[in-house]
């Protein structure tokens, strides 16, 4: 399971890469973005099969930096989620919406994690550290 975490954070790099090569063959850049689609799969089958009543997702923006929280790759793990009836969360503290992804947005930190049977975070992060046992972190290295 570590390796192929590990194997996924790599190819999640690439990915974020891929604008800068404008001279990549398109059968490499159609490869990279099947691998990507394989990739949510990945991590939302591993998260159904705990069988959680209701899933959280610690924060949209997933990238150190970003802003980009409506173009994130967790939408896709979201939406495998719930089409398996599976509840999602969003924890979004500084959002002024009450939904998201057709998922409601929770800012209070205590109450999401208490509602939460499963939380996916982009890293290990201290905030969640009194629930790391419910936490399913996309990147094991514990950085962008």
């Amino acid at each position: 399971m570590r390796l192929a975490m590990a194997v996924l954070s790599l190819i999640s790099r690439l990915i974020q890469s891929l604008p800068s090569y404008s001279d990549v063959p398109q059968n490499l850049i159609k490869a990279i973005v099947d691998v990507n689609t394989t990739r949510k799969e990945f991590i939302a089958e591993a998260v159904i099969r705990r069988q959680p009543k209701c899933v959280g997702i610690y924060r949209l923006i997933m990238k150190s930096g970003s802003d980009n929280y409506r173009a994130s790759a967790i939408q896709g793990v979201m939406k495998r989620i719930k089409a398996k009836g599976i509840k999602v969360v969003v924890y979004k503290p500084v959002i002024d919406e009450d939904q998201f992804f057709g998922s409601e947005i929770v800012n209070d930190l205590d109450r999401f994690k208490a509602r939460c049977n499963i939380v996916i975070s982009n890293r290990i992060v201290p905030e969640l550290s009194d629930i790391q046992d419910r936490v399913y972190p996309r990147n094991l290295f514990g950085n962008d």
